[in-house]
């Protein structure tokens, strides 16, 4: 009796053993999704519209998924967030990328990319007319960034004083940065009225600030990394994402089509982001101009991130270096041509 009775236990475990993955471990039926406002989540905004990641969830393994959107002002919500378990994936640029890598390697909240958002460049626009070069600022001129030495700006206004000045000095311009959000950054450098002369700025706030004939274009982050660089990545948690890859390929999915919808139709996605955020400030045809500005490319292929990792490794930012872009990232973006 005992012999049967372990028999039947053996084969009763071997036959759990032999179900397949998605028998033996459910993936999640709602995936909650973290961005910010702006065109660079323009993807988040047509994705929702149409409900794509539950049109692709249909036709996969899942059969249904329910997206949850939130918006944020800022990353550093959306990363709490995501750490203490209320969302699941979340955009961030590719500094916060790098640093969580650096801080959450091979612990349990671990945090890799699952693959771009989109690449859009930064521009550096000053209301001074003495300045044309970064050599031309003084000490009376203040930078508006969204964060004064970690954010993607600040970043990029490192590496664009390294080229300027040689390696060694590529936090020269440091001492001039000032923290502010886009919307304020803009708000005060339009007005001309305050300490701040220039903005590191990103879409739509740039098309904003050049339309004013007091104001112009010092470089773009485009030409401190020698070409297109990702904007936004999506990352999720390696937890997450271990436990439901079928989730994140149906999210991949879904922003693909998103991306395709843009890049065919920028008037009907002009109107679709003014509708979803209400804002009346611009036509459609403005916004349909930034948004098939050759310069944006919405894409889920990282691009330059080694050139901007690599030198925040050189420049003491974080400690264990990632030897190629696949190690920021889950497998869900190791088939794309990134760099």
């Amino acid at each position: 009796m005992i012999k049967t009775l372990h028999k039947m236990a053996f084969a009763a475990l071997l036959g759990l053993l032999m179900l397949p993955a998605d028998h033996a471990r459910a993936e999640v039926k709602e995936v909650r999704i973290g961005g910010q406002p702006g065109l660079p989540y323009l993807p988040f905004t047509i994705m929702e519209r149409f409900k794509l990641i539950e049109k692709h969830a249909a036709t996969s393994k899942l059969g249904e998924l329910k997206a949850v959107w939130i918006t944020r002002a800022g990353p550093a919500e959306l990363l709490d967030a995501m750490l203490g378990g209320r969302l699941d994936m979340i955009g961030i640029g590719i500094p916060a990328l790098v640093t969580l890598y650096d801080k959450t390697a091979g612990t349990s909240r671990e945090v890799k990319g699952l693959w771009a958002l989109q690449s859009m460049p930064f521009y550096l626009v000053t209301n001074n007319p003495q300045i044309k070069t970064l050599r031309d600022f003084t000490d009376r001129d203040k930078i508006a960034v969204p964060s004064v030495k970690v954010s993607s700006q600040a970043i990029a206004l490192q590496m664009a004083a390294a080229q300027a000045f040689g390696q060694e000095s590529y936090a020269k311009l440091d001492p001039l940065t000032i923290s502010r959000g886009h919307p304020d950054a803009t708000t005060a450098l339009m007005s001309g009225s305050n300490e701040i002369t220039a903005h590191f700025s990103s879409s739509p706030f740039y098309y904003f600030e050049l339309a004013d004939p007091k104001i112009h274009k010092v470089l773009t982050s485009y030409e401190v990394t020698g070409g297109e660089h990702t904007n936004g990545i999506l990352a999720s948690t390696t937890a997450f994402y271990t436990a439901n890859p079928e989730v994140c390929a149906v999210v991949r999915a879904a922003e693909e089509e998103a991306n395709a919808f843009i890049k065919a139709n920028p008037r009907e996605a002009a109107q679709i982001y003014i509708d979803a955020t209400n804002d009346k400030s611009r036509s459609v045809d403005e916004v349909a101009k930034m948004v098939a500005d050759p310069e944006v490319n919405y894409t889920t292929t990282p691009l330059n991130i080694m050139k901007i990792a690599t030198f925040m490794y050189q420049t003491g930012s974080y400690k264990n270096p990632a030897k190629r872009w696949q190690d920021l990232f889950h497998p869900s973006a190791h088939d794309l041509p990134g760099s």
